[in-house]
């Protein structure tokens, strides 16, 4: 007997699903950082403090922390757009992408961010999104998403490379180079493979 499927989503259902998801998680960072306020910015414990044994929750919790209102602001709206548009392309994807990147920038900052520092804040994945999002179309061969990515590079690109310079000692420059590198990593492993080519009529 053969197996029954559920009805295949169309385009809409995945816009759809990518946008509650995508604005879900920017209600949610807005939430955290009102908690944060109201207890005196107590929720600051669980950042990164780098090397500390201690303290490896901020390897996991770091994305979803901030240092105020306008930290929070300025993340939003590119994790908002970089957020859709890489959920397009499935939400399981997008979500493992999500989480290799949080990971690799927990892990990357906790090891090399300066002595007596606190990293929070969810730049190094927006940085991460970016990376995969301008190269996803690449590696995938699929002209749509290129240009997509190409559209967000022109509009990003130069924000993303004053981003990883070293120049301001109170942005963590290091996070946004480990996201950035890790987002296109994550690019090239996740790559769908090519589609089987058509069986040949002749013998």
């Amino acid at each position: 007997m053969g197996t029954t499927t559920g009805p295949a989503w169309t385009q809409g259902d995945r816009a759809k699903a990518a946008a509650k998801l995508v604005l879900g998680w920017v209600a949610l960072l807005w939430l955290i950082e009102a908690i944060d306020f109201a207890t005196g910015h107590a929720l600051d414990a669980y950042g990164i403090f780098p090397r500390d044994p201690g303290r490896l929750i901020g390897i996991a919790a770091h994305p979803f922390l901030h240092f105020g209102f306008g930290h929070v602001a300025s993340n939003s709206l590119p994790l908002l757009v970089l957020g859709f548009i890489a959920a397009l392309g499935g939400i399981r994807r997008f979500l493992a992408v999500s989480a290799l990147n949080i990971a690799a920038v927990g892990i990357g900052a906790w090891l090399i961010a300066p002595p007596n520092t606190v990293g929070a804040g969810a730049s190094g994945l927006v940085f991460g999104l970016f990376g995969y999002v301008v190269v996803r179309g690449f590696v995938e061969r699929k002209p749509l998403n290129a240009a997509v990515g190409l559209v967000i590079a022109a509009l990003w690109g130069s924000t993303a490379f004053l981003g990883i310079l070293p120049t301001d000692s109170g942005v963590g420059w290091y996070a946004h180079l480990i996201g950035l590198v890790a987002g296109v990593l994550t690019a090239l492993y996740f790559r769908r493979p090519a589609p089987p080519a058509h069986p040949s009529a002749a013998a």
